[in-house]
């Protein structure tokens, strides 16, 4: 049987990585004292002595504000690990998955971002994920890197679970109306990448074509929204079950000073991963209905 390893299997992504992928092989999730991405040293003889047929990689360090003050963290984890983990796979012969953001760009586009649009991070955050990128380009392994955004699901710490909380811990909450991306729910993404997978290792697909279709895809929710828009949209969810919830305010960014910047645009296109592989994911009002009847 493939064994698939997989790191951040407690985070929101590979928490539901975790489930789907387990058709495709067995599926692997070390703890910490075997795969610790913080310290990049440890990973050569984890992975030497596991010898997955696959890695799939949606660990990372995402507190963005955090990160401002703790650079060598943030990199050790989003990039210095990533690299190492590039670098075994292209010695294994073996595929990695990976996992980036809408944050390697700076936001100032009207349109959707494109996979061929220059990246421009505003932040330590984005930089680092973007060094993890260059770095998996650089390995020469066969590789998938999804960028997604606005990343939610019912466990961890994402902005629905504290919309949530708020609304039913406050009078009023006032939300950014001024930052417009796609909310993408965890176990869409989950159930992309395995469809992805499916067709990755089919028997009909070759060496030529792994190494061809290599790249980045974006994968995120259909539609756009603000952070505001968002809210709402949850507010409204527990209104129609009978929640007393707070009064929601339209703020803008400038009223909600934080130490890392934030794009103003975070809306990625998704018609590489439809072109190539026949997917979209839903649009993201549908995603958050299923979500939150789960």
């Amino acid at each position: 049987m493939r064994t698939i390893l997989l790191t951040g299997a407690t985070g929101q992504v590979g928490w539901e990585l975790q489930r789907t992928l387990a058709s495709l092989g067995q599926v692997v999730t070390p703890g910490r004292d075997v795969i610790d991405l913080a310290r990049p040293q440890m990973l050569v003889a984890a992975i030497r002595q596991l010898r997955p047929d696959l890695i799939v990689n949606p660990a990372a360090y995402t507190a963005v504000d955090r990160a401002e003050s703790e650079y060598e963290l943030a990199h050790a984890i989003n990039a210095e690990s990533v690299a190492v983990l590039a670098r075994e796979a292209a010695r294994l012969k073996i595929t990695l998955v990976h996992f980036s953001t809408d944050y390697v760009f700076d936001g100032s586009r009207s349109t959707a971002y494109t996979e061929t649009d220059s990246p421009r991070p505003l932040g330590v955050y984005g930089q680092t994920k973007r060094n993890g990128e260059l770095a998996i380009q650089a390995s020469g392994a066969d590789h998938l890197i999804f960028r997604s955004s606005w990343v939610y699901g019912l466990r961890g710490n994402n902005f629905l679970l504290t919309m949530q909380r708020l609304a039913r811990e406050r009078e009023a909450v006032g939300v950014v109306d001024d930052q417009v991306g796609a909310p993408t729910w965890a176990r869409a993404i989950a159930e992309a990448t395995s469809q992805v997978l499916g067709l990755w290792l089919s028997p009909g697909a070759s060496a030529d074509d792994r190494r061809q279709l290599s790249g980045i895809y974006h994968m995120s929710c259909q539609g756009q929204t603000s952070w505001h828009g968002f809210a709402q949209a949850i507010f409204a969810h527990l209104r129609a079950r009978g929640d007393k919830v707070a009064k929601l305010a339209a703020i803008k960014t400038a009223d909600y000073p934080l130490p890392a910047k934030r794009p103003a645009n975070s809306i990625l296109s998704g018609d590489r991963l439809l072109h190539t592989f026949g997917l979209s994911l839903p649009h993201w009002q549908q995603a958050l209905k299923l979500c939150l009847s789960a």
